[in-house]
């Protein structure tokens, strides 16, 4: 019995590890979404004019660029659009750049996709969320610290570099690192 992939929601999949988009694209297309993906921010945008998603998800980080662009356009697009973004690279300023761009959530990798269609439904925040008893460390700071610059300098890691009084491929491979965990 075959049904017809047009009475699923339309869900634009943007990430530029292209073994992960195939492996989430068929998790969510087994969860009755009908699954578009692009791998880089240009080709979202047309994607998403072309098909007009109910849904979205989104890397933070897509080559070079940067993922909150693209969550801006899809809400200029489509003020409906429930968009989540997805990043190894989480930040508290990335997060609050995102939710206040349009983003419904925020989730870091690897995220699965019943967590991503979870979040997709997701209301309302949570106060039984962990409030973690020690700081963040001296190195998280600094994480948070370069991503709030680079935020407020709109991705532009020469203007951000700047800014912080250090040399652009200085911050370029402090950026290019992992995320401390804390």
């Amino acid at each position: 019995m075959s049904t017809d992939i047009s009475e699923h929601p339309r869900l634009l999949l943007v990430d530029d590890d292209e073994t992960y988009c195939m492996v989430l694209e068929q998790a969510l297309a087994n969860r009755h979404y009908e699954v578009h993906v692009a791998h880089d921010v240009e080709s979202g945008i047309a994607l998403a004019e072309k098909i007009e998603p109910e849904y979205a998800v989104v890397d933070l980080r897509i080559g070079f660029d940067s993922g909150l662009a693209l969550v801006k356009r899809l809400v200029e697009l489509d003020g409906n659009t429930r968009i989540v973004i997805l990043t190894g690279y989480a930040s508290i300023a990335t997060a609050v750049e995102a939710i206040k761009l349009g983003a419904i959530h925020y989730l870091t990798k690897p995220a699965d996709a019943d967590e991503i269609v979870a979040a997709f439904h997701k209301e309302t925040g949570d106060d039984r969320v962990e409030i973690k008893e020690k700081p963040l460390s001296v190195k998280r700071l600094e994480w948070e610290h370069l991503q709030k610059v680079l935020v407020e300098h709109l991705g532009n890691i020469s203007a951000a570099a700047r800014a912080l009084g250090m040399h652009r491929r200085t911050l370029q491979r402090k950026l290019e690192k992992r995320p401390v965990k804390d």
